[in-house]
């Protein structure tokens, strides 16, 4: 059995927006309204900034009438890459020394005002 493949998508909003000459998100709230789609302006401003994880069929159909693109223009299937586990440090792991200090787990520095 072949391993499941791993699809992610790339959200073209933003490029699909600045193509009709709209560069303010707050363009949208208006048109949207028209079409039934009430958002706020925080809505509208995470949905063009952000790739959304849902997405409602009213909501994408008013974003194909108003850019007059179709739902393949404003979602790109592609490849997920893998991501990486965060090590908690983000540089490459310290080298082994023999004083033990590998094993050791790292403090918070304390700052203290002299007085």
């Amino acid at each position: 059995m072949a391993p499941a493949r791993k699809l992610g998508y790339a959200w073209h909003l933003r490029l699909l927006m600045a193509e009709q000459g709209m560069f303010a998100t707050t363009d949208l709230v208006p048109l949207l309204a028209e079409r039934g789609v009430i958002l706020s302006a925080a809505q509208v401003y995470r949905l063009v900034t952000q790739t959304p994880e849902r997405l409602s069929l009213r909501t994408l159909m008013a974003l194909c009438d108003i850019l007059a693109c179709g739902p393949n223009d404003l979602i790109e299937p592609v490849a997920a890459t893998r991501r990486s586990r965060a090590t908690g440090t983000g540089g490459p792991a310290a080298p082994a020394t023999g004083d033990g200090v590998r094993g050791r787990i790292p403090r918070r520095a304390e700052i203290h005002r002299d007085r």
